[in-house]
C-alpha cells in the first residue's frame, strides 16, 4: 500500500472517531431529549446505511452471480433473496 493511501485512511479514521466522540459529548450534556429529532436522525442514518449497502455491495454481487449463473437465473436468485430477507 502506498504512503498517501495509508495517511488518507488514517485521517478518515481519525475524523470518524472524533465525530463519534463529539456526538456523544453533545448527547451527554443535552438537558432534554427531543424524540422527534432522534426519530428523524435514526431514520436518516438507516436510509444512508441501506443506500451504501446497496450501492457498494449489489454491483459486485450481481457480477459474481452472472459469472456463476446465466443472467436470467442470477436476476431470479437476487429477487428471491431480496424477498426472503425483507418480507
Amino acid at each position: 500500500m502506498e504512503q498517501p493511501n495509508i495517511l488518507l485512511a488514517l485521517a478518515l479514521t481519525m475524523v470518524a472517531g472524533l465525530s463519534t466522540g463529539i456526538g456523544s459529548l453533545i448527547a451527554f450534556f443535552a438537558k432534554q431529549t427531543n424524540t422527534r429529532f432522534l426519530s428523524a436522525s435514526l431514520g436518516f442514518s438507516a436510509g444512508v446505511m441501506l443506500y451504501v449497502s446497496f450501492m457498494e455491495l449489489m454491483p459486485e454481487a450481481v457480477e459474481q452471480l452472472r459469472a456463476t449463473y446465466s443472467d436470467r437465473y442470477a436476476e431470479g436468485y437476487m429477487l428471491l433473496v431480496f424477498l426472503w430477507v425483507f418480507f
